[in-house]
């Protein structure tokens, strides 16, 4: 099982989750965050400049099967992708367990 976590643009949320449905990822967590990246210098709107270095962005966190890793990544890539500076990252990490609570399930079929 892999774990996914991505920090997309908060704009590109709705089209991130309408791919991963469409891939029949139904759940994931997601939240708020402010982050710093690479851009330094602030942006000009109607003669204000407005810092850009405390950036709001929105972090996904998944559970996959193996099988459905590159899927998965396909998906968030293909929705959030403007082709510019800040679209985000992604980090792919190795689950060693899954359980199930209700249910009491591990592995995969906690998953899925």
């Amino acid at each position: 099982m892999k774990k996914i976590e991505a920090i997309i643009r908060k704009s590109k949320f709705d089209e991130v989750k309408e791919a991963l449905h469409k891939i029949e990822v139904n759940f994931f967590t997601y939240w708020d965050v402010t982050g710093v990246g690479n851009e330094k210098e602030g942006h000009v709107y109607r003669g204000i400049t407005y810092s850009t270095s405390d950036i709001q962005r929105r972090y996904i966190s998944i559970v996959v099967s193996d099988s459905f890793l590159e899927k998965t990544v396909d998906a968030i890539i293909g929705a959030a992708a403007t082709g510019m500076v800040g679209d985000g990252k992604i980090f792919v990490s190795d689950i060693i367990e899954t359980y199930r609570i209700r249910t009491k399930e591990k592995g995969n079929d906690a998953v899925n």
